[in-house]
């Protein structure tokens, strides 16, 4: 299992636009990934679930990989939260 550390920088949180590339990013691969912000908890292909979270700018969350393409996953996650959010 990967995990991966991140403070939202942008100023909207995880808003409806982001939420939805969050979906189709994870949505490629084989593996498991969960978000949690504070102890609350999300799939991260599951947009309902995710907006849920209402998580706004500068909390910290963590993710989780689990699966055949974790590291796959992590890499395209990793990156997508460092472009959008």
């Amino acid at each position: 299992m990967k995990k991966l550390e991140y403070k939202i920088k942008s100023r909207q949180g995880i808003h409806a636009r982001a939420a939805v590339m969050l979906v189709r990013e994870a949505k490629k691969y084989d593996c498991g990934i969960s978000l949690k912000v504070k102890e609350l908890t999300a799939r991260a292909a599951d947009l309902m679930e995710i907006m849920c979270l209402d998580v706004q700018w500068g909390q910290e969350l963590t993710l989780e990989f689990e699966g055949k393409e974790e590291e796959a996953a992590y890499e395209g996650i990793k990156r997508l939260f460092e472009e959008n959010l």
